[in-house]
This record gives structure tokens, C-alpha cells and sequence, in this order.
């Protein structure tokens, strides 16, 4: 079965970070991308149920590190409620997720 978070996801106008994006590969790896204040930053990703683990490995000002929440995927929304590990505890739902917007794929 493949994993409903893989493709790439943007967060909607009334979102935190409108127009930054995340795109999760079939790798266990990520992009993510905030053009507005020029940010680039990736690293790794697993799942289980509903938990997400992300190890951000670069950064376009240094803010790496593991990220550890919860996610959901409801047709093209995906929802993601993210902490800094070892910060604070993995949340124990989508109370204050993020909303991203799954984006067509591209054609080659």
C-alpha cells in the first residue's frame, strides 16, 4: 500500500507559512521549500499510523534537527501537527495542525 503522505503539499493562504511546501518522496526523504522569505530545507521521514518522524538535516538558516507529530491525510488535505523532539512530547492529536493542500504532479 502506498503512503498517502507521499507528493507534495502546500500550505493554503490561512495557514501560518502560506505557499511553503513540503514534498514527501518514496525515499524517506523530504523537501521543503518557503519562497516568500527564501528557505530551503530537507532531511528524512517515517510514518507509523498516524505518527510522522522528520529529521531536518538542512536548513537554510540552521535549524536542523528531529521533529516528531502526528499527520492525517483526508482526500487532498493533509493535516500535521509537528514538535521539536526532546522540546516537548509528540502530540496526542491534530489540535492546532497545519493544513496543506496537495498539489497536482507535475508532467515531464
Amino acid at each position: 500500500m502506498t503512503n498517502p503522505i507521499l507528493g507534495k503539499w502546500t500550505q493554503a493562504a490561512s495557514q501560518p507559512y502560506p505557499g511553503l511546501f513540503f514534498e514527501f518522496k518514496e525515499d524517506g526523504s523530504f523537501e521543503a521549500v518557503y519562497e516568500a522569505m527564501a528557505i530551503r530545507s530537507a532531511g528524512t521521514w517515517s510514518t507509523n499510523d498516524d505518527e510522522i518522524d522528520m529529521d531536518q538535516t538542512e536548513h537554510t538558516f540552521g535549524l536542523v534537527g528531529k521533529f516528531v507529530g502526528r499527520f492525517e491525510v483526508d482526500g487532498d488535505l493533509l493535516k500535521m501537527n509537528l514538535v521539536a523532539a526532546g522540546e516537548k512530547n509528540r502530540p496526542e492529536n491534530l489540535t492546532g495542525a497545519v493544513i496543506y493542500q496537495k498539489l497536482e504532479e507535475e508532467e515531464d
